[in-house]
């Protein structure tokens, strides 16, 4: 699903580059939920915009679902986005002035993937897959972090993509509510979807498939765990 060939991004900062990762190789098999772990500023945001099309990389390659992702220009970044990547976000970023249920079909609107006759019902079948039916014409104020991490969940998911990128998706939550979130990518993966998350948590060996460590822009360190649910 995902492949990064010798990845390296470089940003500028007045006279001086700073190499936010350098080098990286990663392959990310279908199917599989694979964990980003780092401490602040080792490149784990960075690495999944670039895998996302959001920002390009200064030298390597990118390929995820066989695309060169490398290769597309910013338009043809957005339509190859809107068919393959769903992404969730830290804080949500729902629009405040739309409804739950308005904000998924956004997503649909926007990219035309799902025929209109069908969008409605698409929508009202991901409200109920994560369990948020009853908070549809709500605007995302009114529902709790969990709510709307559930409804930022079911919004990278309107356009069917087979990749999600979860950048700290419950670094705004508690424990519990955490463990829930956790709970659904897992089911996700079960159902076919491959699932890359950057995340803090510590208690994660029973959920991904594997954990990959970075350090200053460089992988330093990769666990499998064999007791993923199937």
């Amino acid at each position: 699903m995902i492949q990064l060939n010798q990845v390296s991004k470089q940003f500028q900062t007045g006279k001086q580059k700073f190499s936010a990762l350098k080098s990286v190789n990663l392959n990310v098999e279908q199917g599989k939920f694979v964990a980003v772990l780092g401490k602040s500023g080792s490149g784990k945001s960075t690495l999944l915009h670039i895998i996302a099309g959001i920002d390009s990389a200064s030298s390597g390659e990118v390929t995820v679902h066989g695309t060169g992702v490398h290769k597309l220009n910013q338009e043809q970044l957005a339509a190859w986005r809107g068919k393959n990547v769903g992404i969730v976000f830290q804080f949500f970023q729902l629009l405040p002035t739309l409804t739950i249920k308005e904000n998924i079909l956004l997503a649909m609107d926007f990219c035309k993937i799902i025929p209109n006759r069908n969008r409605n019902q698409r929508a009202e079948e991901l409200l109920n897959q994560f369990g948020i039916s009853a908070y549809a014409n709500q605007l995302p104020i009114h529902l709790s972090g969990g709510q709307q991490q559930r409804a930022a969940i079911a919004r990278a998911l309107a356009n069917d993509p087979p990749l999600i990128l979860a950048d700290e998706p419950t670094g705004n939550l508690d424990t519990q509510t955490a463990g829930e979130v956790l709970g659904l990518f897992s089911s996700l993966v079960s159902a076919g979807k491959t699932v890359l998350m950057v995340t803090h948590e510590r208690d994660i060996s029973t959920m991904v498939d594997r954990a990959i460590t970075l350090n200053d822009g460089e992988i330093v360190g990769e666990v499998s765990y064999a007791n993923t649910v199937a």
